[in-house]
């Protein structure tokens, strides 16, 4: 069963009831057949509600973006220059790093309506429905050693930080390394990637996940003490398009003045965002637990733990768990 025929019934009697039986004789197709259509476009971000009396109504048809008034609003000059749309896909990353390998430009940008197969961090999924949120990826082809590559990362989450915070004035905070936090639940996901050569990177591809327009039924029950969205911590709706320009506008201008003056701007922008700071808390390394109190980050992107016996330490990666 395609589903234009029977969207067009919705269409033509906006804000009405259609009977399963109108349905049936207009479509010729069976009672049981309407129904799981009705599931695959529930699926797909259509809202319907039903009435055993009345039948269906279309409630609500998904956002989809506009790649021209997205291009319109860019004003970023090398990030997004070059884009690339999808409807559904299983992961922006796996695009974004094919183009790279292929020779993609620095800045061409990868964005998906919904993702089937999202990750995060440490091979964990994430949530991407259909319309709700911003899902995309971007090559990346910075000139500097491959040790620097976590640097990338706070520098990501800087940007997205300031550029949300500006927006929606949100109480958003950065959780190290690079989890973006409303009152302890998370609203975004930043994953970067990296192929080298020679010890510099040739590549990284920089997945950006934002939870833009999800409401609590979108999430798994057992994610809704963990994960928020910005509508959901606002009350409003928000516009994804103005959302991935104005990251965009933030990310582009602190990458080039990240590449020219080094990492010392970005050391102080991510302390001065963070919510890791100054609680003794325990990370959870593939050497062990470590129980301490973030101080700051080093030069080199490590996270600078104060141990017990007041001395410090670099973590370079670890999970880190709620305040002690």
């Amino acid at each position: 069963m395609n589903y234009e025929p029977l969207l067009q019934l919705f269409v033509d009697k906006p804000g009405e009831y259609v009977s399963g039986e109108v349905i049936s004789q207009e479509l010729g197709v069976s009672r049981t057949a309407i129904w799981k259509q009705i599931r695959k476009l529930e699926g797909a971000g259509y809202q319907f509600e039903a009435s055993r009396r009345l039948g269906y109504r279309l409630l609500s048809v998904p956002e989809q973006l506009s790649v021209e008034g997205l291009t319109s609003r860019l004003e970023a000059k090398t990030f997004g220059k070059t884009l690339h749309w999808f409807d559904t896909v299983e992961s922006t990353q796996n695009l974004a790093r094919a183009a790279a390998e292929e020779g993609a430009e620095e800045g061409t940008l990868f964005i998906a309506e919904q993702q089937v197969s999202g990750r995060g961090r440490m091979g964990r999924g994430w949530v991407s429905p259909r319309g709700k949120g911003v899902w995309m990826s971007m090559v990346l082809r910075p000139s500097v050693p491959i040790h620097f590559a976590p640097q990338l990362t706070l520098l990501t989450a800087v940007a997205l930080c300031r550029s949300l915070k500006r927006l929606t004035s949100l109480p958003i905070g950065i959780k190290w390394p690079n989890d973006l936090l409303i009152d302890g639940k998370k609203i975004s996901g930043i994953l970067l990637e990296s192929a080298a050569e020679d010890e510099r990177l040739r590549y990284v591809i920089a997945g950006i996940g934002i939870s833009v327009n999800l409401e609590q039924l979108d999430y798994p029950s057992e994610l809704l003490d963990k994960a928020t969205s910005l509508r959901i911590s606002s009350g409003t709706k928000w516009d994804r398009e103005a959302v991935i320009a104005d990251f965009l506008k933030e990310w582009e201008q602190l990458y080039y003045l990240y590449q020219e003056q080094g990492f010392g701007l970005i050391i102080t922008l991510w302390e001065a965002l963070s919510v890791s700071l100054g609680k003794s808390v325990r990370l959870i390394t593939p050497q062990g637990d470590i129980v301490g109190v973030p101080v700051g980050l080093d030069d080199s992107g490590a996270i600078r733990i104060k141990l017990a016996d007041g001395t410090i330490k670099p973590v370079f990666s670890a999970e880190m768990g709620e305040p002690l």
